[in-house]
């Protein structure tokens, strides 16, 4: 077999949009290199599922100071009493919750979006830009969390990833466990997984050059993301809305409460409650309901929705 030193043409083509981006550094550049090409490994050893987990923790966590200590320098983050760096691993790694007609939305976005520092939206001190160039470009890729289980939730291929320099590399880099779809494909992926109630995360991350990426379709025993937030690492952002409940129309019949995966609904005298602090707005319980008698109304406290018909509207009129 035949050993090339010269980089293969996505890998080029993610070195040449990250000499393009603003503030990011060479260990930035390493940093996502090493999550695209081995995104198994990577995933696998920060849930904890991979067998050098517990090898790898101590390198794990003085890399992730590091990171964390330029991500400070880079978002002019202040430090607390001890002089340790505000920003946390969650700046550094998030995803926004959306609705199922958002996240369609996103995979059919049908030119080119620059759309930066969207703080409201994304309220973390890093990766907040929606830059989608060539957002036909999308894979779907076999989920790093659901493969990291011992009994995944299928199917497993329903990671999407929209755009370049990441699609493209996703699928030189991982052909095996990845494949071109298109919007329409996506689409359906979408559709399928909100049947099966799962929840659509807009996922950014510092590494991937400080943007959004993709799409996760994600459930509360596989996805690592949701068991971090879970677990107090707040790595989810609501999605600006919240469910509601008609007593009029609740029959009482339990279903959005073994459909919801952040644990937000549960009965209460024959009718369905809702915790608010728990509900991050995703939508599922509303479609899941037989009676109707759900619905996802604005809550201020939940922060500004991911509407891309708005946010595209605006930057029309700004250009």
């Amino acid at each position: 077999m035949k050993l090339s030193l010269w980089p293969r043409p996505s890998t080029r083509a993610f070195m040449r949009e990250a000499r393009r981006t603003p503030g990011y550094s060479l260990l930035d550049w390493l940093h996502g290199y090493i999550y695209a090409r081995w995104p198994y490994l990577y995933i696998g050893i920060g849930t904890g599922e991979h067998p050098l987990a517990r090898r790898a923790k101590p390198i794990v966590a003085r890399l992730d100071a590091l990171i964390r200590r330029r991500g400070a320098q880079h978002a002019g983050a202040a430090s607390d009493v001890d002089g340790r760096p505000t920003v946390g691993f969650a700046d550094t790694y998030h995803g926004k919750v959306v609705t199922l007609e958002t996240a369609t939305r996103l995979v059919q976005v049908d030119r080119s979006v620059d759309l930066g520092d969207l703080e409201q939206v994304i309220p973390y001190a890093l990766a907040r830009d929606i830059i989608l160039q060539n957002p036909d470009h999308i894979v779907a890729l076999e989920c790093p969390c659901r493969s990291a289980r011992a009994e995944p939730c299928l199917p497993l291929d329903v990671c999407l990833i929209v755009g370049e320099p990441f699609a493209g590399f996703i699928a030189e880099h991982q052909p095996q466990r990845s494949r071109w779809i298109t919007g329409d494909e996506a689409a359906e992926i979408l559709q399928a997984e909100h049947a099966r109630g799962h929840v659509h995360h807009a996922f950014f991350k510092d590494a991937m050059l400080g943007r959004f990426y993709a799409i996760c379709n994600c459930c509360s025993c596989c996805c690592g993301a949701m068991q971090a937030h879970r677990n107090g690492v707040p790595m989810l952002a609501a999605s600006g809305y919240v469910s509601q409940v008609d007593e009029d129309l609740c029959a009482g019949c339990g279903q959005c409460v073994e459909m919801c995966q952040f644990d937000a609904l549960a009965l209460d005298g024959g009718r369905s409650i809702v915790d608010l602090e728990k509900c991050m707005g995703c939508g599922v319980c509303v479609d899941h309901c037989p009676q109707g008698a759900m619905a996802l109304v604005r809550d201020e406290r939940k922060g500004l929705p991911l509407d891309m018909q708005a946010l595209l509207s605006a930057a029309g009129a700004r250009a």
